[in-house]
């Protein structure tokens, strides 16, 4: 199994002292609008002003805003922004601060790293490029690597969907990656299809898997995930007055509180896609569901009072020439 990251291990950092409304940020990056007489959202395509900049997550195509009936699913879960910090913290006043490589916001993507050493020298990351590796330290998603080759991006877009691509070629390392978000005609559906092809002359094994920054309500309290199978919790039990698992599902019991944060894997899954089915509801019965067309290799919670999420993962293995496609299918519900 190819590296995988540990949400639990945020680092431990001083109180961030000079920082950014988000506001800025979004203002001077530039996205795309699409909709489809249901939702409305906005993309934020890669690129040197891109609304994410960062080496952790897959760039193309941040989504900042996904609206059905007027209601806000996704956008910055983070008040303000610095380049000093790593995952995010909080300032003197209370504020949300992230850094560059956790500045993003929807459904955001992260890729295991290729060819990674614990010695000086280059790695690649799909979805950002080619990335260098300075000392001796294992690898650490929460830290910023200097981009070396972002590779070669495009970006089409039509009125209801954005297509992005990137190829790059590293030595024996090499790939077309393709990225399409586009939002189905007549229905309160987001599609996010994938196709990723080793043009290179060596194998890609990695892992891929989606953050989820879903901005249902805030606090989480009475927030239900169910999934398709009976679950259990695997690592890190969340306390037990904040979320009862109970068969298949998860319920927020009480809003979280300031600072609290949750992160703990889930087990009870199988080997087919047919439990990458994954309800998320508030308790008027609004929410998403997402389907993957892939089965779950891991499935981890995470939480804090701004943001909900659901991170299963998905294993990739690519000899040279060959190619995979796979996709997830949002459906939003809104009163």
């Amino acid at each position: 199994m190819p590296w995988i990251t540990t949400a639990a291990a945020q680092p431990v950092q001083p109180v961030p002292t000079i920082s950014a409304p988000v506001s800025e940020l979004l203002a001077s990056s530039p996205s795309i609008a699409i909709g489809n007489g249901q939702i409305t959202a906005r993309i934020a395509p890669p690129g040197p002003h891109a609304f994410y900049r960062g080496t952790r997550f897959d760039q193309a195509g941040a989504i900042t805003s996904l609206k059905l009936n007027g209601r806000e699913f996704y956008g910055p879960w983070f008040d303000r922004t610095a380049s000093d910090v790593l995952d995010y913290a909080y300032d003197a006043n209370g504020a949300i601060v992230a850094g560059p490589d956790s500045t993003t916001s929807g459904p955001v993507e992260e890729f295991a790293p290729l060819d990674f050493a614990p010695s000086p020298g280059l790695f690649v990351k799909i979805g950002v490029g080619v990335l260098r590796q300075p000392d001796t330290q294992p690898y650490d998603h929460y830290r910023h690597y200097k981009v070396v080759d972002a590779g070669n991006w495009s970006t089409k877009a039509t009125k209801t969907g954005v297509t992005l691509t990137q190829t790059l070629k590293k030595g024996e390392a090499a790939y077309t990656y393709e990225k399409i978000l586009r939002l189905v005609p007549g229905r309160s559906e987001l599609m996010i299809e994938h196709r990723l092809t080793n043009t290179g002359s060596k194998p890609i094994n990695t892992t891929v898997y989606d953050h989820n920054f879903l901005r249902l309500t805030p606090g989480n309290a009475g927030t239900t995930v169910t999934f398709t199978f009976p679950l259990t919790v695997a690592t890190n039990p969340p306390p037990p007055d904040l979320i009862r698992a109970e068969g298949n599902t998860l319920t927020y019991l009480r809003p979280m509180k300031f600072k609290e944060r949750i992160s703990f894997l889930i087990a009870g899954f199988g080997n087919t896609a047919a439990d990458y089915d994954i309800a998320i509801r508030d308790t008027a019965g609004e929410g998403v569901t997402i389907k993957g067309d892939q089965p779950i290799t891991r499935l981890n919670i995470f939480a804090i009072d701004k943001v909900q999420s659901v991170e299963p993962y998905i294993a990739i293995d690519l000899a040279p020439g060959e190619e995979k496609r796979w996709s997830y299918a949002y459906t939003f519900s809104a009163h």
